[in-house]
């Protein structure tokens, strides 16, 4: 051991811990027990078993563990974003791709191809950029990655100053937030602009974050630490004070966490908005009618005057792999063109070869021919499969690359279609397209969507 340094062996990472120990100790205090004259014992934290704790300050230990559970924030709301509620509908476990029959396979492909007839297959190109970045851009300090992201992160802006989203008087809601980029140029877009606040919701605790560079007084950046499933937005204090209208965004929400931010802005959020003053009607007479029916009309134009829609929504696409039939939003497209939870559970897991379905045959190429392999660059949501899950050795005599890679986008189209539909039925002009080039980001794809004019309340006079 280093001296020190705690004397103890780590086997697992093949070193000796790097803890320092008490002085006239061989060893730390995780690993006390393995001084031979100690008389007090070590055990597991019930909390978190990854660590222990001497049995005679148990008790202490857990009124200030980390892993203790902390009272909930006021925003906080078990499963109301969670979606589907029928516990019979909800899918039983499936078996991988890998150990269907040939004939199952190909029953699924022309299910897909079946309901994919109909739709737009090939989306608009609104490849946009921003001022914002340029110096950014221009930065020759910043590498290949850096750069991809930022180019992603200047169409994202782009395509939200088309949408006349970027302006004063907003409430910039950032879904699976991580560091904060994407709000914090956001900010540096708006650096002349009053009264806009930043909410930044991340379930997890994220090192290296960017909040600390919004100094200016004009802007207000809040982390909310919660997961999206639970979020009420708005029970959130600062969008409880000020009202100002949401503009929901994000960059490369993963799976469900799309459907989650979705649900939590056009359903929770608008109905709570709504619903916040509904009480009982009083009993009134027979000979009251008239009345009862124009009290009836001004307390719905009263409701409908408090229910404000989302000024706009922006949300780059990920990981359709890990969406979820019980969090998923198009369900009822699903069903209206023939497909359940069974078709679901399968497209989802097959909407990875639109992405990754060509990189062992492509790999295989680049040791033969020398030809560079571009599906090797990471994107900050590397997907991860087994041979198990992607099918890879089964299908190998059954599908090309090429088609796998075909089936993929289909299944990718077709779970996002669902979530069009569905904002179309709430009133949203919805739309997807391409905002930067595969050669950037494999995962290109962004959901737009602002209230149609019907959905925007008319200014009383």
């Amino acid at each position: 051991p280093v001296p020190g340094r705690c004397a103890y062996f780590v086997a697992r990472k093949k070193r000796f811990c790097k803890m320092i120990p008490a002085p006239g100790r061989r060893f730390c205090g995780e690993h006390g027990q393995q001084e031979e004259e100690s008389d007090r014992k070590r055990i597991p934290c019930p909390l978190d078993p990854k660590h222990t704790v001497y049995e005679d300050q148990l008790q202490k230990h857990l009124k200030k563990c980390n892993s203790r559970e902390k009272p909930k924030p006021v925003y906080f709301v078990q499963d109301i974003n969670a979606g589907l509620k029928d516990v019979a509908e909800i899918p039983e476990k499936q078996v991988p791709i890998s150990s269907l029959f040939k004939e199952e396979l190909e029953n699924l492909i022309i299910k897909l191809k079946n309901a994919s007839n109909g739709l737009e297959l090939h989306l608009e190109e609104q490849i946009l950029s921003h001022q914002a970045l340029q110096e950014a851009l221009n930065d020759p300090k910043n590498g290949e990655s850096a750069f991809k992201h930022l180019k992603q992160q200047a169409s994202i802006l782009g395509n939200m100053e088309k949408l006349h989203l970027l302006g004063p008087g907003r409430c910039f809601v950032e879904f699976g937030a991580g560091r904060g980029k994407l709000s914090h140029w956001v900010d540096v877009a708006l650096q002349n602009v009053d009264n806009v606040q930043f909410l930044l919701v991340e379930r997890a605790t994220t090192r290296f974050k960017v909040d600390g560079k919004h100094k200016r007084r004009n802007s207000i950046f809040e982390r909310l630490q919660v997961d999206i499933q639970h979020l009420c937005l708005n029970k959130v204090p600062i969008l409880e004070k000020k009202k100002l209208p949401v503009v929901g965004i994000g960059k490369h929400l993963c799976g469900a966490a799309t459907d989650l931010a979705l649900r939590c802005l056009v359903e929770s959020y608008t109905t709570c908005s709504d619903g916040q003053s509904e009480e009982p009607a009083p009993k009134r007479s027979r000979n009251d009618k008239t009345e009862v029916a124009s009290n009836n009309s001004a307390d719905n134009e009263s409701n409908k005057d408090d229910c404000k829609p989302v000024a706009g929504i922006v949300i780059a696409l990920c990981c359709h792999h890990k969406c979820d039939w019980t969090h998923y939003v198009g369900r009822e497209f699903f069903k209206s063109v023939g497909l359940g939870p069974v078709e679901f559970h399968y497209f989802q897991r097959m909407s990875s070869w639109a992405t990754c379905g060509m990189r062992e045959t492509t790999t295989k190429a680049s040791t033969s021919e020398g030809s560079e392999d571009q599906t090797n660059d990471t994107e900050e949501h590397e997907q991860t499969f087994s041979k198990t899950e992607s099918g890879s050795d089964t299908l190998q005599g059954i599908l090309t690359v090429e088609e796998r890679k075909e089936i993929g986008c289909l299944c990718k189209l077709l779970i996002d279609r669902g979530r069009i539909e569905y904002l179309q039925q709430r009133g949203y002009k919805a739309a997807l397209q391409y905002y930067t080039e595969s050669a950037v980001s494999l995962e290109n794809v962004l959901l737009t969507a602002v209230p149609s004019p019907s959905l925007i309340p008319e200014p009383t006079t």
